[in-house]
């Protein structure tokens, strides 16, 4: 009976090993940002999509392209505008006049990390044509259904300052991004680490692409092992009353749903691998709590009026349930 108990453990083992390179090389070419990169790995390993937001020049696309070379994936950019039609993401069928037979041309979301830059400033319409492959990881084209790639996640990204002239996401595109990540400044010694690695060159427009510490294909293995990271009764008793607590909070007048709760025990076990452990613990549903829930929970118009952050109301939730001993 110890032996699946051993062979587990060495399976976690090479998770929590493949994620401590990721770390690693991410913290050297990003510095200052040591929490938003647990948590967009977490996303990762629990194959989640990401809302990347922070103010302009805060390294999100090279966040994102350096983590697409480290894992030796396919990358794609597409930089959302108000006049952008739902082809121009996902692609569509031509016409040749030569074999005369309509071929696809695919758009940039076939690849195996995509981000989506300023997904806000495109029309609704344009913003649902993400809804099926972030979903269903496929594309449907003249009722053609095209599978994307099998490490596909997408990484969106905003700017939380200018209003002007942009499209709120609805909820029903909110909810499937598993994360929305807040990137901030990098502080003190962080920022002048920042500064001599461009003295020294390493953020060069034309250097040399990362080599990759580990493969797709690696962290799609490493994706299967999470089904050995075992959840306690007492530790799902505590992630439901969280949830269901959510949707009675008088500042809220809308709570965490059921695939918020999907997400959250997801994420959860992602993280209690990266730190090399097949269970989860109180500490991992508390440290994803606010990347998962942030833009899901929809505040009241008195409770913004009293000036009530999101991040209160999570904190305020996160005390109200009692820990499981």
């Amino acid at each position: 009976m110890q032996q699946p108990v051993t062979a587990v453990s060495e399976s976690l083992s090479q998770v929590k090993e493949t994620f401590d390179r990721l770390r690693q090389n991410l913290n050297l070419n990003v510095v200052g940002q040591d929490l938003v990169i647990d948590q967009l790995l977490t996303a990762l390993l629990a194959d989640g999509h990401v809302l990347l937001e922070g103010v302009p020049g805060t390294a999100k696309t090279m966040l994102v392209k350096t983590l697409a070379s480290l894992v030796g994936a396919e990358f794609g950019r597409v930089q959302l505008t108000p006049d952008m039609l739902p082809s121009d993401i996902l692609g569509t069928n031509v016409y040749d006049l030569n074999t005369r037979t309509f071929s696809l041309r695919k758009g940039p979301i076939f690849t195996g990390m995509l981000l989506a830059d300023e997904i806000n400033r495109t029309p609704p319409k344009t913003q649902s044509a993400l809804l099926e492959a972030m979903e269903e990881r496929q594309v449907t084209l003249d009722g053609q259904t095209q599978k994307l790639p099998e490490l596909f996640v997408v990484v969106a990204t905003q700017n939380p300052i200018e209003f002007e002239g942009t499209y709120p996401l609805p909820e029903a595109q909110l909810d499937r991004f598993m994360m929305k990540i807040v990137i901030g400044y990098p502080q003190g010694d962080a920022e002048k680490q920042m500064l001599r690695n461009w003295q020294s060159g390493l953020y060069k427009r034309d250097a040399a692409p990362l080599e990759a510490v580990c493969s797709s294909d690696q962290i799609i293995q490493c994706r299967k092992q999470l089904s050995s990271v075992k959840v306690e009764d007492s530790v799902m008793d505590y992630l439901i009353e969280l949830v269901q607590k959510s949707r009675n909070i008088s500042d809220l007048q809308l709570g965490a749903s059921p695939r918020a709760a999907l997400a959250w025990l997801s994420a959860a076990k992602a993280h209690a691998a990266i730190e090399g452990r097949d269970f989860v613990t109180p500490d991992n549903i508390k440290f994803i709590a606010e990347p998962v829930l942030r833009h899901r929970l929809l505040m009241t118009a008195e409770a913004e009026l009293d000036g009530v952050s999101i991040a209160q109301v999570i904190a305020n939730l996160l005390r109200q349930v009692p820990v499981p001993r």
